[in-house]
């Protein structure tokens, strides 16, 4: 039996190709605050602004990065990712054994609660997994577990999780927000969607949905008390609107900043910025289920149709232009594929379209009403009706939004991806394998040689393997066209000056266990 290094290196090529683009301020402060609060008796809360709003605060029943930042502060996962590297490490987790290459031994950090007071234990692992990969949960990212055959528990706080091949991307899965443990007891009777129970720094105070969700901290948190005593996630749906109430002093903290906006932020008086390199992937879906976006030559037409290198441009520095599905900061990501895809060739679409039949054709694209997502609609929706066809863009609000987009009633969609475990496994298989249809393979694609690609990317813990077959998968996918990249996207962050101790991962996530006002 090996013992396995207490930090997990997700791919060699990945962690030495991290680099982080300069921030303007350091991410990286030190802090000095203490549990009760700072040494000038600053207020220890902080408020957050997202433009959209929470869909729910269960970890089994999101996917997405609304939701993900709350619940982040809220639950933990076995292991976790370094904010500045992304290697892997044991958080709830102490250590783990591989004694062959399907077994996973995982041995329990002890004497660690829930927020109701029942106890962290390896049943609550088992229950948390199993309920994941149940069928009937209908979990959007049970794919992180799809290949376990069984979790047992060996004692109280050690589990065994047997798969059905070798999973190479296993801890990343573990690490991932959607793996993080629930309290069974609080499950079994109450919606954790609305009601939220976990192990981590901070816990429900209020939510009123579409308005503000307010945290507090856990007073039995096992590393210690957080610095903050109060979190308010604040709904402010105009992204304006949120810069001026960090200008103002009414709110502490905003992401997500869009290119729009950035030079205003960065003008601001008291105020910090950060932005790094990320690995979010933007894209352009079709719905393959659906003439003619079915048909190869509609796609590449489409393709040829949007001019990407001048809307990364007007990004101003906050987007990465790329063919690559599998971005540069992702395992997997061979700099070869960006030969791949359909340059900007507006004649060329213009006359693929003709030829078929398709010229004048009514497509109907579903637009979240957020920014950047706005943004991308107006201008593909002009370059494609520049080509011959006609859009009708149908916007709507993020929740109603997944929801329709999840069940196929659009044309073209535009989606993004954060990468959360900076695997390529882990965005080619939830994303566009076939058996992620109807949940988080939105479009719809089935293409059996890409899914076989995929399979063997995951069922292999040689790293080298898995990103051999990741590279095939991911230019086979780009010929293929299910999508077209809008860019992979860049991390950012503006935050009132008296916060220390805030720092963000290159998948956008963060923590605010260790933040604190000054």
């Amino acid at each position: 039996m090996r013992r396995k290094s207490m930090v997990f290196f997700m791919g060699i090529v990945l962690i030495l190709g991290m680099v982080l683009s300069a921030c303007s301020s350091s991410s990286s402060e030190k802090s000095s605050g203490t549990s009760e609060g700072s040494a000038s008796g600053a207020p220890q809360e902080l408020t957050y602004a997202m433009t959209s709003k929470i869909v729910g605060l269960s970890p089994i029943m999101t996917n997405d990065s609304v939701s993900t930042a709350a619940i982040n502060q809220i639950y933990e996962t076995l292991f976790t990712k370094d904010p500045k590297t992304l290697e892997i490490k044991p958080l709830l987790a102490a250590s783990y054994d591989t004694p062959d290459d399907k077994t996973w031994v995982i041995h329990l950090k002890k004497n660690i609660k829930f927020t109701d007071g029942t106890p962290f234990d390896a049943e609550a692992v088992k229950y948390t997994f199993d309920k994941l990969r149940d069928p009937k949960t209908g979990a959007p990212r049970a794919s992180l577990l799809a290949p376990v055959a069984s979790v047992t528990v060996k004692d109280k706080y050690t589990v065994v999780i047997k798969t059905k091949e070798p999973y190479g991307a296993m801890l990343a899965a573990l690490a991932h927000e959607n793996a993080a443990i629930v309290s069974p007891t609080a499950d079994k009777k109450q919606d954790l969607m609305k009601k939220p129970v976990g192990t981590g720094p901070f816990m429900l105070k209020e939510w009123v949905a579409g308005d503000h969700l307010t945290l507090v901290r856990n007073p039995s948190y096992w590393q210690g008390k957080a610095k903050l005593k109060q979190v308010t996630f604040k709904v402010v749906p105009d992204v304006n609107t949120a810069i001026s109430m960090l200008q103002t002093g009414q709110v502490d903290f905003i992401d997500g900043i869009p290119s729009s906006q950035w030079d205003r932020v960065n003008r601001l008086k008291g105020i910090k910025t950060m932005k790094k390199a990320g690995t979010a992937v933007a894209y352009l879906g079709f719905n393959v289920r659906r003439e003619p976006m079915k048909n190869l030559a509609f796609r590449q037409a489409v393709a040829y149709a949007i001019d990407r290198k001048a809307y990364v441009k007007q990004l101003e520095g906050l987007g990465i232009q790329s063919n690559s599905i599998i971005g540069p900061k992702v395992f997997g990501y061979d700099k070869s594929a960006e030969a791949g895809g359909y340059s900007y060739n507006p004649k060329k679409a213009k006359q693929m379209l003709k030829e078929n039949g398709w010229e004048g054709k009514t497509i109907e694209m579903l637009v979240a009403n957020t920014e950047n997502y706005m943004k991308m609609g107006q201008i593909v929706q002009d370059q494609l009706q520049k080509v011959g066809l006609k859009v009708k863009m149908d916007t709507m609000e993020w929740g109603t939004f997944l929801d329709v987009s999840r069940k196929g009633n659009f044309d073209i969609t535009f989606l993004s991806w954060s990468n959360s475990t900076a695997d390529g496994s882990e965005l080619l298989y939830p994303n566009l394998h076939s058996d992620n249809i109807g949940s988080s393979n939105v479009t719809g694609y089935n293409n059996a040689k890409f899914n076989k690609l995929v399979e063997e990317s995951r069922a292999s813990t040689d790293q080298n393997y898995r990103k051999q077959k990741l590279d095939e998968a991911n230019k086979l996918a780009i010929k293929d066209a299910p999508w077209v990249i809008m860019d992979h996207g860049v991390v950012t962050a503006a935050y009132k000056d008296s916060i220390k101790g805030l720092t963000i991962d290159p998948t956008g996530l963060w923590s605010l266990y260790k933040v604190y006002k000054e």
